[in-house]
Protein backbone atom coordinates (compact mmCIF):
# COMPACT_ATOMS: atom_id res chain seq x y z
CA UNK A 1 0.00 0.00 0.00
CA UNK A 2 1.12 3.34 -1.17
CA UNK A 3 0.95 5.33 2.23
CA UNK A 4 2.56 8.72 0.56
CA UNK A 5 0.30 8.48 -2.48
CA UNK A 6 -2.55 8.04 0.15
CA UNK A 7 -2.02 10.93 2.26
CA UNK A 8 -1.20 13.42 -1.13
CA UNK A 9 -5.15 12.55 -2.11
CA UNK A 10 -6.18 13.79 0.96
CA UNK A 11 -8.31 16.94 -0.14
CA UNK A 12 -7.04 20.14 1.83
CA UNK A 13 -9.10 22.08 3.92
CA UNK A 14 -9.60 24.94 1.20
CA UNK A 15 -10.76 22.71 -1.54
CA UNK A 16 -13.35 21.31 1.30
CA UNK A 17 -14.35 24.90 2.62
CA UNK A 18 -15.00 25.45 -1.11
CA UNK A 19 -17.45 22.98 -1.39
CA UNK A 20 -21.35 23.41 -1.89
CA UNK A 21 -22.27 20.75 0.74
CA UNK A 22 -19.55 22.00 3.49
CA UNK A 23 -20.80 25.92 2.78
CA UNK A 24 -24.40 24.46 3.66
CA UNK A 25 -23.11 22.80 6.95
CA UNK A 26 -21.45 26.49 7.54
CA UNK A 27 -24.43 27.96 7.23
CA UNK A 28 -26.32 25.45 9.20
CA UNK A 29 -24.28 24.93 11.96
CA UNK A 30 -21.54 27.54 12.11
CA UNK A 31 -17.90 27.93 10.64
CA UNK A 32 -16.09 27.18 14.18
CA UNK A 33 -17.58 23.90 14.43
CA UNK A 34 -17.46 22.59 11.00
CA UNK A 35 -13.85 23.89 10.64
CA UNK A 36 -13.38 21.46 14.10
CA UNK A 37 -14.82 18.69 12.63
CA UNK A 38 -12.79 18.90 9.82
CA UNK A 39 -10.05 18.96 11.54
CA UNK A 40 -10.85 15.94 13.15
CA UNK A 41 -11.98 13.86 10.34
CA UNK A 42 -8.69 14.55 8.71
CA UNK A 43 -6.45 13.73 11.56
CA UNK A 44 -8.98 10.32 12.01
CA UNK A 45 -8.19 9.90 8.17
CA UNK A 46 -4.02 10.14 8.50
CA UNK A 47 -4.07 8.10 11.78
CA UNK A 48 -5.96 5.42 9.26
CA UNK A 49 -3.50 5.51 6.53
CA UNK A 50 -1.05 4.76 8.91
CA UNK A 51 -2.91 1.74 10.87
CA UNK A 52 -4.74 0.12 8.53
CA UNK A 53 -3.65 -2.73 5.78
CA UNK A 54 -6.58 -2.07 3.51
CA UNK A 55 -6.07 0.53 0.90
CA UNK A 56 -9.60 0.07 -0.68
CA UNK A 57 -11.15 1.18 2.64
CA UNK A 58 -8.65 3.79 3.28
CA UNK A 59 -9.61 5.03 -0.26
CA UNK A 60 -13.42 4.27 0.33
CA UNK A 61 -13.03 6.56 3.07
CA UNK A 62 -11.19 9.31 1.18
CA UNK A 63 -14.27 9.60 -1.24
CA UNK A 64 -16.86 9.56 1.57
CA UNK A 65 -14.84 12.51 3.40
CA UNK A 66 -17.71 14.57 3.21
CA UNK A 67 -20.54 12.63 4.01
CA UNK A 68 -18.32 11.61 7.04
CA UNK A 69 -18.36 15.23 8.25
CA UNK A 70 -21.85 15.17 7.72
CA UNK A 71 -22.25 12.56 10.13
CA UNK A 72 -19.74 13.86 12.67
CA UNK A 73 -22.05 16.76 12.59
CA UNK A 74 -25.30 15.10 12.99
CA UNK A 75 -24.62 13.03 15.42
CA UNK A 76 -22.77 16.02 17.06
CA UNK A 77 -26.27 17.65 16.93
CA UNK A 78 -28.92 14.62 17.77
CA UNK A 79 -29.54 14.56 21.74
CA UNK A 80 -27.99 10.90 23.29
CA UNK A 81 -31.01 10.96 25.63
CA UNK A 82 -33.70 9.95 22.87
CA UNK A 83 -37.51 8.16 22.47
CA UNK A 84 -37.56 4.58 23.11
CA UNK A 85 -39.71 2.06 22.94
CA UNK A 86 -39.96 -0.10 25.62
CA UNK A 87 -41.26 -3.83 24.72
CA UNK A 88 -39.47 -5.27 27.67
CA UNK A 89 -42.67 -5.66 29.81
CA UNK A 90 -40.77 -4.08 32.73
CA UNK A 91 -43.26 -1.21 33.97
CA UNK A 92 -40.40 0.81 35.48
CA UNK A 93 -37.74 0.51 33.76
CA UNK A 94 -34.81 1.83 36.07
CA UNK A 95 -32.55 1.82 32.47
CA UNK A 96 -35.57 3.68 30.53
CA UNK A 97 -36.25 6.27 32.56
CA UNK A 98 -38.56 4.67 35.20
CA UNK A 99 -42.22 6.40 35.00
CA UNK A 100 -43.25 8.17 31.73
CA UNK A 101 -45.30 10.85 32.53
CA UNK A 102 -49.02 11.35 30.19
CA UNK A 103 -48.94 13.08 27.34
CA UNK A 104 -51.46 15.72 28.47
CA UNK A 105 -49.10 16.63 31.67
CA UNK A 106 -46.21 16.95 29.21
CA UNK A 107 -48.12 19.62 27.09
CA UNK A 108 -48.90 21.52 30.55
CA UNK A 109 -45.26 21.12 31.60
CA UNK A 110 -44.33 22.45 28.53
CA UNK A 111 -46.13 25.52 28.55
CA UNK A 112 -45.48 26.49 32.01
CA UNK A 113 -41.59 25.59 31.40
CA UNK A 114 -40.72 27.25 28.24
CA UNK A 115 -41.41 31.14 29.80
CA UNK A 116 -41.40 32.71 33.44
CA UNK A 117 -43.28 30.74 36.32
CA UNK A 118 -44.34 32.17 39.92
CA UNK A 119 -41.83 29.19 41.13
CA UNK A 120 -40.66 30.98 44.02
CA UNK A 121 -42.91 33.99 43.84
CA UNK A 122 -46.64 33.81 45.91
CA UNK A 123 -48.73 35.85 43.67
CA UNK A 124 -51.53 36.37 46.44
CA UNK A 125 -49.29 38.34 48.35
CA UNK A 126 -46.78 39.71 45.75
CA UNK A 127 -43.50 38.65 47.10
CA UNK A 128 -41.38 36.07 47.07
CA UNK A 129 -43.17 32.48 48.15
CA UNK A 130 -41.96 28.93 48.40
CA UNK A 131 -41.36 26.49 45.88
CA UNK A 132 -42.27 23.65 47.92
CA UNK A 133 -46.13 25.73 48.41
CA UNK A 134 -47.12 24.25 44.78
CA UNK A 135 -47.90 20.70 46.10
CA UNK A 136 -47.40 20.80 49.92
CA UNK A 137 -51.06 21.52 50.07
CA UNK A 138 -51.59 18.41 47.73
CA UNK A 139 -49.32 15.85 49.48
CA UNK A 140 -51.37 16.74 53.11
CA UNK A 141 -54.43 16.81 51.53
CA UNK A 142 -54.09 13.41 49.81
CA UNK A 143 -51.70 12.17 52.42
CA UNK A 144 -53.07 13.09 55.56
CA UNK A 145 -49.52 14.89 56.59
CA UNK A 146 -49.10 17.73 58.49
CA UNK A 147 -46.53 19.39 56.26
CA UNK A 148 -44.20 18.39 52.89
CA UNK A 149 -41.07 18.78 50.73
CA UNK A 150 -39.00 17.48 47.85
CA UNK A 151 -36.26 16.90 47.11
CA UNK A 152 -33.94 15.18 44.06
CA UNK A 153 -34.40 11.74 44.94
CA UNK A 154 -35.54 9.38 47.87
CA UNK A 155 -31.52 8.46 48.82
CA UNK A 156 -31.10 12.31 49.35
CA UNK A 157 -34.53 12.40 51.04
CA UNK A 158 -32.91 9.54 54.02
CA UNK A 159 -30.03 11.65 54.14
CA UNK A 160 -31.41 15.06 54.87
CA UNK A 161 -34.10 13.50 57.26
CA UNK A 162 -31.29 11.97 59.36
CA UNK A 163 -29.07 15.08 58.96
CA UNK A 164 -31.46 17.09 60.48
CA UNK A 165 -33.26 14.93 63.14
CA UNK A 166 -29.98 12.71 64.07
CA UNK A 167 -27.29 14.05 63.24
CA UNK A 168 -24.03 13.19 65.73
CA UNK A 169 -26.96 10.44 67.20
CA UNK A 170 -27.84 7.00 66.97
CA UNK A 171 -30.67 6.02 64.77
CA UNK A 172 -31.73 2.46 65.14
CA UNK A 173 -32.19 -0.10 61.83
CA UNK A 174 -33.42 -3.70 62.05
CA UNK A 175 -30.51 -5.91 60.00
CA UNK A 176 -33.55 -6.93 58.14
CA UNK A 177 -33.62 -3.64 56.39
CA UNK A 178 -30.44 -2.44 55.45
CA UNK A 179 -31.18 -2.39 52.08
CA UNK A 180 -29.06 -1.65 48.76
CA UNK A 181 -30.48 0.29 45.83
CA UNK A 182 -29.50 0.76 42.34
CA UNK A 183 -26.01 1.70 42.13
CA UNK A 184 -24.53 -0.09 45.16
CA UNK A 185 -26.30 2.94 47.42
CA UNK A 186 -26.73 1.28 51.05
CA UNK A 187 -28.96 2.82 53.65
CA UNK A 188 -26.10 2.56 56.25
CA UNK A 189 -24.22 4.82 53.72
CA UNK A 190 -26.12 7.22 53.59
CA UNK A 191 -26.63 7.39 56.89
CA UNK A 192 -22.59 8.18 57.22
CA UNK A 193 -23.03 10.74 55.15
CA UNK A 194 -25.77 12.33 56.78
CA UNK A 195 -23.26 12.28 60.34
CA UNK A 196 -25.93 9.51 62.06
CA UNK A 197 -24.37 6.70 63.71
CA UNK A 198 -26.65 3.13 62.66
CA UNK A 199 -27.33 0.74 65.45
CA UNK A 200 -28.37 -2.58 64.06
CA UNK A 201 -30.79 -4.71 65.85
CA UNK A 202 -32.43 -8.00 65.43
CA UNK A 203 -31.16 -10.44 62.77
CA UNK A 204 -31.99 -10.53 58.86
CA UNK A 205 -34.62 -12.60 59.03
CA UNK A 206 -36.44 -12.16 63.02
CA UNK A 207 -36.31 -8.53 64.92
CA UNK A 208 -38.85 -8.21 67.75
CA UNK A 209 -39.87 -5.30 69.59
CA UNK A 210 -37.63 -5.77 72.24
CA UNK A 211 -34.56 -6.02 70.32
CA UNK A 212 -35.41 -1.72 69.53
CA UNK A 213 -36.71 -1.35 73.11
CA UNK A 214 -33.17 -2.94 74.63
CA UNK A 215 -31.00 -0.81 71.87
CA UNK A 216 -32.47 2.75 73.04
CA UNK A 217 -29.74 4.81 74.73
CA UNK A 218 -29.40 8.54 75.79
CA UNK A 219 -27.81 8.67 72.69
CA UNK A 220 -30.86 7.54 70.27
CA UNK A 221 -32.10 10.29 68.07
CA UNK A 222 -34.48 8.27 65.82
CA UNK A 223 -35.96 4.79 65.39
CA UNK A 224 -35.87 4.06 61.37
CA UNK A 225 -37.88 1.56 59.53
CA UNK A 226 -36.79 1.30 55.98
CA UNK A 227 -39.76 -0.51 53.78
CA UNK A 228 -38.27 -3.51 52.03
CA UNK A 229 -39.51 -2.93 48.45
CA UNK A 230 -37.07 -4.07 46.25
CA UNK A 231 -36.69 -7.45 47.68
CA UNK A 232 -38.58 -10.16 49.92
CA UNK A 233 -37.54 -12.42 53.30
CA UNK A 234 -39.18 -15.54 53.08
CA UNK A 235 -39.92 -18.59 55.40
CA UNK A 236 -38.96 -17.70 59.02
CA UNK A 237 -39.35 -14.54 59.64
CA UNK A 238 -40.60 -11.66 61.73
CA UNK A 239 -40.67 -7.93 61.99
CA UNK A 240 -42.00 -5.00 63.85
CA UNK A 241 -44.21 -2.82 61.78
CA UNK A 242 -44.21 0.57 62.06
CA UNK A 243 -48.19 0.55 64.26
CA UNK A 244 -46.77 -1.70 66.88
CA UNK A 245 -42.63 0.23 67.16
CA UNK A 246 -44.95 4.00 67.62
CA UNK A 247 -45.68 2.85 71.41
CA UNK A 248 -42.12 2.41 72.27
CA UNK A 249 -41.26 5.71 70.33
CA UNK A 250 -43.23 7.75 72.40
CA UNK A 251 -42.35 6.08 75.72
CA UNK A 252 -38.76 7.39 75.19
CA UNK A 253 -39.61 10.64 73.16
CA UNK A 254 -38.54 9.55 69.86
CA UNK A 255 -39.27 9.82 66.41
CA UNK A 256 -40.48 7.30 63.91
CA UNK A 257 -38.84 7.91 60.42
CA UNK A 258 -39.86 5.39 57.67
CA UNK A 259 -38.29 5.25 54.26
CA UNK A 260 -40.90 3.73 52.17
CA UNK A 261 -39.18 4.25 48.95
CA UNK A 262 -41.10 3.01 46.38
CA UNK A 263 -44.21 4.55 48.37
CA UNK A 264 -47.76 4.24 46.64
CA UNK A 265 -50.68 6.58 47.15
CA UNK A 266 -52.88 3.86 46.13
CA UNK A 267 -53.67 0.20 47.54
CA UNK A 268 -53.29 -1.81 44.33
CA UNK A 269 -54.53 -4.40 46.23
CA UNK A 270 -58.28 -3.56 45.05
CA UNK A 271 -56.76 -3.96 41.27
CA UNK A 272 -55.60 -7.51 42.10
CA UNK A 273 -51.39 -7.02 42.67
CA UNK A 274 -50.49 -7.65 46.13
CA UNK A 275 -50.64 -5.26 49.23
CA UNK A 276 -48.16 -2.91 50.28
CA UNK A 277 -48.65 -0.27 52.73
CA UNK A 278 -49.80 3.00 50.89
CA UNK A 279 -48.13 6.37 52.47
CA UNK A 280 -51.37 7.02 54.42
CA UNK A 281 -51.57 3.70 56.23
CA UNK A 282 -48.13 4.78 57.32
CA UNK A 283 -49.45 8.54 58.23
CA UNK A 284 -52.14 6.48 59.90
CA UNK A 285 -49.88 4.36 61.64
CA UNK A 286 -48.51 7.15 63.64
CA UNK A 287 -44.95 7.46 61.73
CA UNK A 288 -43.64 11.26 62.30
CA UNK A 289 -41.59 11.48 58.59
CA UNK A 290 -42.00 9.58 55.69
CA UNK A 291 -40.47 9.57 52.50
CA UNK A 292 -40.35 7.67 49.34
CA UNK A 293 -39.82 8.11 45.49
CA UNK A 294 -41.26 9.67 42.88
CA UNK A 295 -40.90 7.95 39.88
CA UNK A 296 -41.86 4.49 41.23
CA UNK A 297 -45.73 3.57 41.89
CA UNK A 298 -46.55 7.23 41.88
CA UNK A 299 -45.74 7.59 38.52
CA UNK A 300 -44.40 11.14 38.22
CA UNK A 301 -40.88 12.40 37.68
CA UNK A 302 -37.50 11.57 39.95
CA UNK A 303 -38.01 13.42 43.35
CA UNK A 304 -37.64 12.04 46.98
CA UNK A 305 -41.05 13.06 48.60
CA UNK A 306 -40.98 13.82 52.43
CA UNK A 307 -43.85 14.45 54.47
CA UNK A 308 -44.94 14.38 57.98
CA UNK A 309 -45.20 16.35 61.32
CA UNK A 310 -44.37 20.02 60.25
CA UNK A 311 -41.81 20.73 63.00
CA UNK A 312 -39.49 18.26 61.48
CA UNK A 313 -40.33 19.21 58.03
CA UNK A 314 -40.01 22.89 58.83
CA UNK A 315 -36.39 22.34 60.32
CA UNK A 316 -35.27 20.13 56.72
CA UNK A 317 -36.28 22.93 54.84
CA UNK A 318 -33.55 25.17 57.19
CA UNK A 319 -31.54 22.80 57.04
CA UNK A 320 -28.33 23.82 54.32
CA UNK A 321 -28.15 20.74 52.82
CA UNK A 322 -31.77 21.70 51.23
CA UNK A 323 -30.03 24.15 49.33
CA UNK A 324 -27.90 21.22 47.31
CA UNK A 325 -30.99 18.86 47.48
CA UNK A 326 -33.85 21.19 46.15
CA UNK A 327 -35.62 20.51 42.99
CA UNK A 328 -35.55 22.96 39.56
CA UNK A 329 -38.62 24.03 38.18
CA UNK A 330 -39.15 21.04 35.64
CA UNK A 331 -39.76 18.80 38.78
CA UNK A 332 -41.70 21.03 40.85
CA UNK A 333 -44.26 21.72 37.67
CA UNK A 334 -44.33 17.38 36.48
CA UNK A 335 -44.75 16.55 40.19
CA UNK A 336 -47.79 19.08 40.52
CA UNK A 337 -49.24 17.82 38.00
CA UNK A 338 -48.99 14.14 38.44
CA UNK A 339 -50.05 14.90 42.16
CA UNK A 340 -53.45 16.52 40.98
CA UNK A 341 -54.27 13.65 39.29
CA UNK A 342 -54.26 11.72 42.78
CA UNK A 343 -57.16 14.35 43.77
CA UNK A 344 -59.80 11.24 42.52
CA UNK A 345 -58.51 7.72 42.37
CA UNK A 346 -60.52 7.47 39.18
CA UNK A 347 -58.92 9.95 37.72
CA UNK A 348 -55.13 8.46 39.07
CA UNK A 349 -56.07 5.00 37.48
CA UNK A 350 -57.23 6.50 34.16
CA UNK A 351 -54.63 8.98 33.63
CA UNK A 352 -51.40 8.26 35.19
CA UNK A 353 -49.38 5.69 32.53
CA UNK A 354 -47.66 3.36 35.44
CA UNK A 355 -51.16 3.00 36.95
CA UNK A 356 -53.15 1.94 33.86
CA UNK A 357 -50.17 0.32 33.09
CA UNK A 358 -50.04 -2.02 36.26
CA UNK A 359 -54.30 -2.11 35.99
CA UNK A 360 -54.45 -3.29 32.24
CA UNK A 361 -56.20 -6.42 32.08
CA UNK A 362 -54.80 -9.41 29.94
CA UNK A 363 -57.68 -9.58 27.67
CA UNK A 364 -56.94 -5.97 26.90
CA UNK A 365 -53.20 -6.46 26.47
CA UNK A 366 -54.05 -9.96 23.90
CA UNK A 367 -56.36 -7.35 21.68
CA UNK A 368 -53.92 -4.93 21.73
CA UNK A 369 -51.00 -7.36 20.72
CA UNK A 370 -53.16 -8.92 17.88
CA UNK A 371 -53.86 -5.41 16.70
CA UNK A 372 -49.85 -4.46 16.40
CA UNK A 373 -49.33 -8.71 15.22
CA UNK A 374 -51.38 -7.70 12.53
CA UNK A 375 -50.07 -4.04 11.73
CA UNK A 376 -46.84 -5.94 11.55
CA UNK A 377 -48.02 -8.44 9.15
CA UNK A 378 -49.82 -5.87 6.74
CA UNK A 379 -46.36 -3.71 6.48
CA UNK A 380 -43.92 -6.24 6.07
CA UNK A 381 -45.44 -9.64 5.58
CA UNK A 382 -42.16 -11.61 5.48
CA UNK A 383 -41.88 -11.35 9.14
CA UNK A 384 -43.50 -14.15 10.98
CA UNK A 385 -44.65 -13.42 13.87
CA UNK A 386 -47.62 -14.29 16.69
CA UNK A 387 -49.47 -13.34 19.91
CA UNK A 388 -48.40 -15.31 22.50
CA UNK A 389 -49.00 -14.96 26.80
CA UNK A 390 -46.19 -13.80 28.84
CA UNK A 391 -45.53 -12.21 32.28
CA UNK A 392 -44.92 -8.26 32.82
CA UNK A 393 -43.10 -6.60 36.10
CA UNK A 394 -43.38 -3.76 37.50
CA UNK A 395 -39.43 -3.32 37.79
CA UNK A 396 -37.68 -0.24 39.36
CA UNK A 397 -37.70 -1.79 42.87
CA UNK A 398 -41.09 -1.91 43.60
CA UNK A 399 -42.85 -5.01 44.44
CA UNK A 400 -40.02 -7.44 43.65
CA UNK A 401 -42.25 -10.71 43.62
CA UNK A 402 -44.87 -9.18 41.47
CA UNK A 403 -45.53 -10.64 37.85
CA UNK A 404 -48.34 -9.49 35.69
CA UNK A 405 -50.27 -11.84 33.38
CA UNK A 406 -49.72 -9.99 29.85
CA UNK A 407 -49.24 -10.58 26.12
CA UNK A 408 -46.41 -10.07 23.18
CA UNK A 409 -45.90 -10.12 19.71
CA UNK A 410 -43.45 -12.98 18.88
CA UNK A 411 -41.29 -12.60 16.10
CA UNK A 412 -38.97 -14.79 14.34
CA UNK A 413 -35.52 -13.86 13.57
CA UNK A 414 -35.84 -15.38 10.23
CA UNK A 415 -32.31 -15.87 8.45
CA UNK A 416 -30.39 -13.87 11.37
CA UNK A 417 -29.84 -13.99 14.87
CA UNK A 418 -32.56 -12.77 17.64
CA UNK A 419 -29.32 -11.36 19.11
CA UNK A 420 -28.80 -9.56 15.36
CA UNK A 421 -32.16 -8.49 15.04
CA UNK A 422 -32.43 -7.50 19.20
CA UNK A 423 -29.27 -5.08 18.74
CA UNK A 424 -30.33 -3.54 14.90
CA UNK A 425 -33.55 -3.11 16.96
CA UNK A 426 -31.08 -1.00 19.62
CA UNK A 427 -29.68 1.08 16.93
CA UNK A 428 -32.92 2.14 15.35
CA UNK A 429 -33.70 5.62 14.87
CA UNK A 430 -36.58 5.17 17.70
CA UNK A 431 -34.47 2.25 19.17
CA UNK A 432 -37.07 -0.48 20.48
CA UNK A 433 -35.83 -2.65 23.48
CA UNK A 434 -37.48 -5.87 23.05
CA UNK A 435 -36.90 -9.41 25.16
CA UNK A 436 -35.21 -12.36 23.35
CA UNK A 437 -36.57 -16.16 24.20
CA UNK A 438 -35.10 -18.74 22.26
CA UNK A 439 -34.53 -17.22 19.33
CA UNK A 440 -37.62 -15.38 19.14
CA UNK A 441 -38.06 -11.66 19.78
CA UNK A 442 -40.76 -10.90 22.19
CA UNK A 443 -42.06 -7.34 22.43
CA UNK A 444 -44.50 -7.19 25.79
CA UNK A 445 -47.49 -4.98 24.63
CA UNK A 446 -48.21 -3.88 28.44
CA UNK A 447 -45.32 -1.23 27.94
CA UNK A 448 -46.48 -0.19 24.70
CA UNK A 449 -48.79 2.29 24.35
CA UNK A 450 -50.94 1.79 21.02
CA UNK A 451 -49.81 5.01 19.41
CA UNK A 452 -47.08 3.76 19.26
CA UNK A 453 -47.46 0.38 16.64
CA UNK A 454 -46.98 2.11 13.28
CA UNK A 455 -43.92 3.33 14.49
CA UNK A 456 -43.04 -0.02 15.91
CA UNK A 457 -44.37 -1.58 12.18
CA UNK A 458 -41.73 0.70 10.22
CA UNK A 459 -39.21 0.27 12.34
CA UNK A 460 -39.24 -3.57 12.19
CA UNK A 461 -39.84 -3.40 8.24
CA UNK A 462 -36.46 -1.27 7.98
CA UNK A 463 -34.73 -3.96 10.06
CA UNK A 464 -36.06 -7.07 8.53
CA UNK A 465 -35.50 -5.61 4.91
Amino acid sequence: MNKNLLYRSIPKVDTLLADKRIQSLIHDYGREIVMDLIREELEDLRESINTSEHEDIVRKRIEDIIDNIELRLRKLHTPNVRKVINGSGTILHTNLGRAPISRIQAEKLVDIVTGYSNLEYDLDAGKRGERYSHFEKLLCRITGAEAAMVVNNNASAVMLILNTMAKDGEVIVSRGELVEIGGKFRIPDVMEQSNAKLVEVGTTNKTHISDYESAITENTKALLKVHTSNYRIVGFTESVSSEELKPVAEAHDLPVIEDLGSGSLIDLSKYGISHEPTVQDTVRAGVDVVCFSGDKLLGGPQAGIIIGRKKYIDAMKKNQLTRALRVDKFTVTALELVLMEYLSEEKAMKNIPVLRMINESQDSVRKRAAELSRLITETCPEISCETVDCESQIGGGSLPLERIKSAAVSLEAGNHSADFIEKRMRMAPVPIIPRTSEEHILLDVRTIPSEEFPLVAETLKDIYQ
